[in-house]
């Protein structure tokens, strides 16, 4: 699957005090992850993305996997 990112993205995962998972990201950050999103619900079940602060998350994220089910 090819992903497309918008020039200029900022994304980091975290999460809080609770342990809900805190996505943040600018403008180009969120039509990424739209487009992200689109492109892997046209994939097969089972197929997922793995995004980290080596490929594409900031500095000090936390991995983010998202997969698709049926």
């Amino acid at each position: 699957m090819d992903l497309h990112w918008q020039d200029g993205f900022e994304i980091s995962a975290s999460t809080d005090a609770c342990g809900a998972i805190v996505l943040s990201a600018n403008r180009e950050g969120l039509l990424s992850l739209a487009r992200i999103l689109l492109a892997l619900a046209e994939e097969t079940p089972g197929s997922h993305v793995h995004l980290d602060a080596s490929n594409s998350l900031e500095e000090g994220s936390a991995e983010l996997i998202i997969e698709r089910t049926a």
